[in-house]
């Protein structure tokens, strides 16, 4: 398994910053509630200077967005989404241990963080541009094929687990109670990434 972005994605976003790990043996009973609360924190502490979408990560992801001739206030970035939730509501969802422990994360530092099922995933994950045949199973069990140019996360079997970047996640390689082991990506794009 083996993650990498198209040449064309680094040409058109040099200032791409990537993180990626692998992760195994994931217990879906583990009590992580203390672990979330200081992640949490940092970022309600950050709204004391400004909402999120002044925050230079989201402003980053937000002109990404435009660059992709995206409305960055209909699409927003996972990070910004949750972020905007987490202000809104005061708490984020729970999901899964790993899941929420990832987006405590994402809100703490205001970057994307994906979380996806590697049995659900073909031999690698490149992100690129949709060609237009792939197949992306949203989350209301429907399937949907992305744009041609639309950048996703495409699998060998041309599955998309991720749409318009880092907005939406799929279905499909959503993680589980039966996840063993999982594949964690985040991207920045702000100066300090």
């Amino acid at each position: 398994m083996y993650f990498f972005h198209s040449k064309e994605i680094w040409e058109q976003f040099p200032q791409l910053v990537p993180g990626v790990m692998y992760v195994k043996g994931i217990m879906p009973n583990a009590d992580i509630t203390s672990r979330l609360a200081p992640w949490i924190r940092k970022a309600k502490d950050r709204f004391s200077k400004g909402q999120e979408s002044e925050f230079p990560e989201v402003v980053a992801w937000r002109k990404v967005y435009s660059k992709m001739g995206l409305k960055p206030s209909k699409y927003r970035s996972a990070a910004e989404a949750l972020l905007r939730r987490l202000r809104k509501q005061g708490t984020l969802p729970h999901l899964h241990p790993l899941v929420d422990l990832c987006n405590a994360i994402s809100v703490a530092f205001a970057l994307p963080v994906a979380v996806l099922d590697l049995d659900k995933v073909d031999s690698y994950l490149e992100v690129c541009k949709a060609n237009g045949s792939e197949e992306y199973l949203a989350f209301n069990g429907e399937v949907e094929h992305p744009r041609e140019g639309e950048i996703i996360f495409r699998d060998k079997s041309g599955h998309a687990h991720a749409r318009r970047w880092t907005f939406r996640q799929s279905k499909l390689s959503t993680v589980t109670d039966t996840t063993t082991r999982a594949m964690i990506i985040s991207e920045g794009m702000h100066e300090t990434a």
